[in-house]
């Protein structure tokens, strides 16, 4: 396919897990991307796996000048303006309610709330007319799952900011969507603090609860959003597409199976 032939993309986040899958596949379909990532090395070996294919800036998020900058930046790499904007820059932080403390609260949603709020502020001189945006929210804000809480709270908002945004813009012609992943095999949602002697058994409780009987992959939800910011999409205003293997529709279900 080459639904995005002629067409530019700003992908936050861009370099692991979901980002750089939806940067690959953006790319694949004929974009010309720029990327995000927070750590200079990762942006560096990103960079250099990428080439000429795409270019790739280091910003902190929660520096909201310098992430207006890097999106004036991005949008005259890109020359001036941006078709799609995928704002999927966040952190995964879960903890039982009495490990929270204010900063690590304040960090959370700074990171996944502030931080594309902002960026989209930011790029609205750049947005053409039919650009998309969407936003990478969670299953976490449709639910209750232990240790979630803030985590899940921050995805919520994600999740109606997005619907709110989208009836704000829809008079100019954009399109703003979120996708809640589930589940994916990423190193972002693998890791989250656990220790490795438990790593193995605690995958193990997770794909369990999955009715699909599996993590997801980062390029199945990379073709998620690719399909939301393409032209195939261009009912979908406010749409918050659920990609988590059935775990919040169906988990009721599959407990009693």
């Amino acid at each position: 396919m080459d639904r995005f032939t002629d067409k530019t993309a700003f992908v936050t986040g861009g370099t692991s897990g979901i980002g750089r899958a939806t940067v690959d596949r953006l790319i694949a379909e004929g974009a010309r991307v720029v990327a995000t990532g927070r750590d200079p090395e990762g942006v560096a070996r990103v960079q250099a796996e990428l080439g000429d294919a795409a270019t790739v800036l280091a910003v902190d998020a929660r520096d909201l000048d310098a992430q207006r900058r890097t999106i004036d930046q991005a949008a005259e790499i890109l020359g001036g303006t941006v078709d799609v904007a995928v704002l999927n820059a966040g952190v995964s932080d879960w903890r039982p309610v009495d490990a929270w403390d204010e900063a690590a609260f304040d960090r959370v949603f700074a990171i996944n709330v502030k931080a594309p709020f902002f960026a989209l502020q930011a790029l609205l001189p750049h947005l053409r007319p039919g650009a998309s945006v969407v936003f990478t929210a969670s299953n976490a804000g449709h639910g209750g799952f232990a240790g979630g809480s803030v985590y899940g709270a921050s995805k919520a908002a994600v999740s109606v900011m997005a619907q709110s945004l989208a009836a704000d813009l829809l008079a100019q012609g954009i399109r703003v969507n979120a996708i809640s992943p589930g589940p994916t095999n990423t190193a972002l949602f693998t890791k989250l603090g656990i220790p490795a002697e438990h790593h193995d058994a605690a995958m193990r409780d997770v794909v369990a609860g999955v009715p699909a009987g599996r993590l997801g992959t980062p390029a199945e939800v990379a073709a998620a959003i690719a399909f939301l910011a393409s032209d195939d999409a261009a009912f979908a205003h406010g749409t918050d597409l659920m990609l988590d293997g059935g775990v919040t529709r169906l988990w009721g279900a599959s407990a009693t199976a």
